[in-house]
């Protein structure tokens, strides 16, 4: 079963996004790791950074590449648990995703505690990079770079704790190095009442201090508008309404972002990083090195099938109910979902027969790139986190909410620039959304939110957060129970760590 045998066996070595330094990190089991946020100068990721604090802030980075951070245990909690997408692969593999798709998921789910520890162990790595600023022996480090590094110290702080709160509800809190684990450090949890206010605090401070934009060397370092764009987020998830059109405002006026980048290229390997990517998790492979610098996330998504087919996993694949969400004729369906027995992006003839009817075709690789790598996996692709259009379509919700007017002209004017992209000049098909009707417009950007983002792990947040999680997923067959299925369970590994400090989430 690849599933299982991979997340025993597979060794994934992550490239800095900065530095270009590699380290090794093999996966032999989940609970075989680094205490989270026992880090000193001796045993912290990628050392030798150029940069006073680089080769901390490096190791901080990769963790965004990680297997328990943004691949298949990231995969089957946002968007597997979602009715964008079923399991896929075959029925025998991957029981714990299979949990995570019939919203049975039990504590002792691998996958939850996997969630679990690649978060903490970013939040460790953070708080190490702010412990040296605050203790940096060196009078002379100059303070912007002192400022600037713990911004993007702080962001990826907030990152975590935003993803772990949307998962778990109640975390433990830790803003400084601790001498153990997370869950062995004798801290309770916190509730979203005090997690969120942290959550904000970090990432006003991060786009308060951080650039608009790095030499191109630099690229995918955090910038000010990956900030106020991860701040909408947070903002819009709490819903306060005005704040989040603020800081989508900020994102969409500040010159550095748009929508020209045509909806058939954004998720190609050329379409990495361009005025489109906001927050894109840096991955690269080639022939010396096809799997050792990058990341999974593609490969647990690739088409399954035997010989050239052979792309991966096959995990997460495209519901019928994301394929009737479509309005006739939108490319967009078709960029998003790869047919067994169809044609892939670029020509190439499908078999039938596959081990699913559809795959994610927004993770599917170039085959001349496969080539040139010597390897199918696509560890080479980069991870979407936040697009441009999901900025101007936040805005636009937010806009909505505020209500009035001038409002909902603003709210308009953002939805119909994303689905005038979406047409690529097609005139027949999908039209200007014209309404003055509160509820109307509320429900086209829901809509569009879904099919312009399909398959990139915003749904089931979006759900639970517009209070229509039950009615959605009931819908598709899911057992979703209201006050317990908008959150996982705690790892039962980390409570027993916690000697009962921890304590499980409701009806589990």
């Amino acid at each position: 079963m690849k599933l299982l045998n991979k997340i025993t066996r597979n060794c994934a070595l992550m490239l800095a996004l900065t530095g270009g330094l590699a380290m090794s990190s093999c996966q032999k089991d989940f609970l075989d790791r680094q205490a989270q946020g026992s880090y000193d100068q001796n045993n912290y990721p990628y050392p030798g950074g150029s940069g006073p604090y680089d080769e901390f802030l490096n190791g901080a980075y990769a963790s965004l590449r990680s297997y328990d951070v943004t691949v298949m245990p990231f995969v089957a909690a946002v968007s597997i648990r979602s009715d964008d997408a079923d399991k896929g692969s075959t029925p025998a593999d991957g029981p714990d995703a299979l949990q995570m798709d019939n919203l049975n998921v039990l504590p002792s789910n691998g996958m939850t505690n996997a969630l679990w520890l690649g978060h903490f162990d970013l939040i460790g790595k953070a708080n190490y990079v702010i412990d040296r600023i605050e203790n940096d022996p060196n009078p002379l480090t100059p303070a912007p770079l002192k400022v600037e590094a713990e911004a993007q110290a702080r962001f990826l702080r907030a990152y975590s704790y935003f993803m772990m709160v949307r998962l778990f509800g109640r975390v433990p809190l830790i803003d400084k190095i601790t001498t153990g684990s997370a869950s062995e450090s004798n801290i309770p949890q916190s509730g979203p009442a005090q997690l969120y206010p942290f959550i904000e605090a970090d990432l006003q401070f991060a786009a308060a201090n951080l650039p608009a934009s790095y030499d191109a060397k630099f690229i995918g370092k955090i910038t000010s508008g990956a900030a106020n764009g991860l701040l909408t987020k947070v903002l819009l998830t709490q819903k306060k309404y005005a704040a989040a059109m603020s800081t989508a405002s900020a994102v969409m006026s500040s010159g550095q972002y748009s929508l020209s980048v045509p909806y058939n290229t954004i998720f190609n390997e050329e379409g990495e990083n361009s005025k489109e990517s906001i927050l894109e998790v840096q991955a690269t492979a080639d022939a010396a090195n096809p799997t050792n610098n990058g990341s999974q996330h593609a490969q647990v998504q690739g088409v399954r099938g035997t010989g050239a087919w052979d792309l991966g996993w096959g995990f997460n694949v495209p519901s019928t109910s994301l394929e009737a969400a479509y309005e006739p004729n939108d490319p967009r369906k078709t960029r998003t979902i790869l047919y067994s027995g169809g044609t892939t992006i670029f020509g190439e003839a499908v078999p039938a027969g596959l081990p699913n009817p559809r795959y994610n075709q927004k993770v599917y690789t170039n085959p001349v790139k496969r080539a040139s790598v010597g390897n199918r996996g696509g560890w080479w692709m980069n991870v979407r986190l936040l697009r441009y259009a999901d900025v101007v379509l936040m805005y636009a919700e937010a806009a909505t909410e505020v209500g009035g007017a001038a409002n909902i002209t603003s709210a308009l004017n953002a939805l119909n620039t994303v689905r005038a992209r979406a047409r690529g000049g097609n005139a027949a098909i999908l039209p200007n959304v014209v309404t003055a009707d509160q509820e109307t417009l509320r429900q086209a950007i829901r809509r569009e939110r879904r099919v312009e983002m399909g398959m990139e792990y915003d749904r089931f947040f979006d759900l639970v957060r517009w209070g229509i999680a039950a009615q959605q997923l009931q819908a598709q067959g899911k057992n979703f129970v209201v006050g317990k299925h908008e959150l996982l369970p705690i790892p039962q590994a980390q409570i027993d760590l916690s000697k009962g400090t921890l304590t499980q989430n409701p009806g589990y």
